[in-house]
C-alpha cells in the first residue's frame, strides 16, 4: 500500500520523515560528541528485566576497525554503506557464556529497540540511518571475535543522506498489521 509522506496520520515528524538512504555523503563525518549521543539514546532504551543485552562496535572511515568491517560487506551494501560517516556493528548478548545458557530470550527484541532509539536520535540530529544485514556474518564474527555469549545481528550506517526520501513509500496498512498474523475464518 502506498503511503504519502505528507499524510503522516499525526505521528511524530521524526518518525514520518525517517527513511533509509542508499547514498551517503562521504564528507559527512560523525564526530565523537554525535557518536556519544547516539549511544546514549540506545543506552536508555527499555529492555526485559533491564538486562540491556546490546553492544555496539562503532567504526568510522580512517579507523582501523572500519576496514575490518568493510571487507565483509556484501556487494549490495558495499556500494553505499562505506560512504557513511559511521558504521555500527550491532550485537546482542543471547547467552550467559559459551555454555549456551540463555541470557535473555528477549535479547534480539531488546537490541531492536535500542537500535530504534539510536535511529530516532540520529534523525533528531539531522543524520540518517540505514539498518542492514547484507554482510558475511560468519566471516565478520571470525574477524571481530566477540566474547562468548555475544552474537552479531546487524549493522547500521549513519551519516548525512546524499539522496532524498521518496515522496511515496510502500507501507502495509494498519488494518493489515492487525490482521496478517491471524487465519482468515473459513
Amino acid at each position: 500500500m502506498s503511503h504519502d509522506l505528507k499524510r503522516s496520520d499525526r505521528i511524530h515528524p521524526l518518525l514520518a520523515s525517517r527513511f533509509s538512504p542508499y547514498k551517503f555523503d562521504p564528507s559527512g563525518l560523525v564526530d565523537d560528541d554525535a557518536l556519544h549521543l547516539l549511544l546514549e539514546a540506545a543506552r536508555w532504551s527499555p529492555s526485559a528485566g533491564n538486562s540491556q543485552p546490546w553492544g555496539f562496535l562503532p567504526t568510522r572511515p580512517g579507523e582501523p576497525d572500519h576496514e575490518r568491517v568493510l571487507r565483509h560487506l556484501a556487494p549490495s551494501s558495499g556500494r553505499w554503506a562505506g560512504d557513511a560517516g559511521l558504521l555500527i556493528v550491532a550485537l546482542t548478548r543471547r547467552h550467559v557464556d559459551d555454555a549456551q545458557t540463555v541470557y535473555s530470550e528477549f535479547a534480539d527484541y531488546d537490541l531492536g529497540q535500542a537500535v530504534a532509539h539510536l535511529s530516532i536520535q540520529a534523525q533528531a540530529m539531522g543524520l540518517a540511518t540505514h539498518q542492514f544485514r547484507a554482510f558475511d556474518l560468519e566471516a565478520l564474527t571470525e574477524e571481530l571475535r566477540p566474547n562468548p555469549g555475544w552474537s552479531i545481528v546487524s549493522m547500521i550506517a549513519v551519516g548525512e543522506a546524499a539522496d532524498e526520501p521518496p515522496v511515496v513509500r510502500e507501507r502495509r496498512s494498519t488494518a493489515d498489521l492487525r490482521a496478517a498474523p491471524w487465519s482468515t475464518p473459513a
